[in-house]
C-alpha cells in the first residue's frame, strides 16, 4: 500500500491511498488521536479528504493485517481554524451538533450532519462546516465528525454553542456506549474528554440525551 497527502485549503487534507492487493478491504486512518474506518474500492483504492489535526500532519493507514502506509503534509493555516472531533465505535447514533451566533435547532447557523455547512463559507470567516469521516454503513467501524469554525478570520464576533447528541434506539437502549472528543484552539495541541454513558431501556426509543462536558463552546472575537 501507498498514500499521498496534499494539503488543501481551510486546512484539509486530501489522502490517496492505493493498495491492489486489498481490493474492496476495510482500512482504519488514523491522524492524531482520530481514527475512523473506511473501505478501499475494487481496485484497491481510497481518496479521502481529512481536517488537519496538526500542522506537521502524520496519517497512518492500518489494514489490521500488518499492511499499512503513512503519509504526511504540512498545514500551516491550521492555526486560522478551531477543530472540534467526536469519535466513536459502531452503530451508537451519536451527532455533533454546533449552534452559530444563537442559532436554533433547524435555524441558519445550526450545523450538524444534517446540514453541514459549506467549506466556502469558511474561507470567508462566515460560517463553520462538519465533516465525516468513516464508512457509516461498517459494522462496528470507527466513526468521526469534525467541526470546523475559522476563529482566525471570523467576520463576526460570537459565541458557538457546541454540543454530542445520541438519539435512544434499538441497536444503543440499555447499553453502555464509550465516546470521545478531541479539541484544538489556535494551532494548540488537542485537548481529549472521554465519556462512558448507561443508556436508558428501550421504552423511549426516539429520545435524544445531550452527552455534557465532552466539548467546550467557542468564544470567537472579529478579525
Amino acid at each position: 500500500p501507498v498514500m499521498q497527502a496534499e494539503p488543501l485549503p481551510a486546512a484539509m487534507v486530501q489522502l490517496d491511498l492505493t493498495a491492489p492487493c486489498l481490493m474492496n478491504q476495510r482500512v482504519t486512518l488514523h491522524h492524531n488521536g482520530m481514527m475512523f474506518t473506511s473501505m478501499t474500492d475494487l481496485d484497491g483504492a481510497l481518496q479521502l479528504v481529512v481536517p488537519a489535526l496538526s500542522e506537521t500532519a502524520v496519517f497512518i493507514a492500518d489494514f489490521g493485517n500488518g499492511e499499512g502506509a503513512v503519509a504526511h503534509s504540512t498545514v500551516p493555516e491550521l492555526a486560522l481554524f478551531d477543530r472540534a472531533v467526536a469519535q466513536w465505535k459502531g452503530d451508537l447514533g451519536l451527532q455533533l451538533h454546533a449552534l452559530e451566533y444563537s442559532a436554533g435547532y433547524g435555524e441558519v447557523g445550526h450545523i450538524w450532519a444534517g446540514a453541514p455547512g459549506v467549506r466556502d463559507a469558511a474561507l470567508r470567516g462566515q460560517g463553520g462546516y462538519l465533516t465525516r469521516l468513516g464508512d457509516f454503513d461498517l459494522a462496528e467501524g470507527y466513526r468521526a465528525e469534525v467541526y470546523t469554525f475559522p476563529s482566525g478570520r471570523a467576520a463576526s464576533a460570537g459565541d458557538v454553542r457546541l454540543s454530542v447528541e445520541t438519539e435512544l434506539t434499538a441497536d444503543n437502549c440499555t447499553r453502555d456506549i464509550q465516546a470521545e472528543s478531541l479539541q484544538l484552539s489556535s494551532g494548540a495541541g488537542p485537548v481529549v474528554r472521554e465519556l462512558t454513558l448507561s443508556m436508558p431501556g428501550c421504552d423511549t426509543l426516539g429520545d435524544f440525551l445531550v452527552l455534557n462536558n465532552l466539548l467546550q463552546d467557542l468564544k470567537i472575537a472579529a478579525k
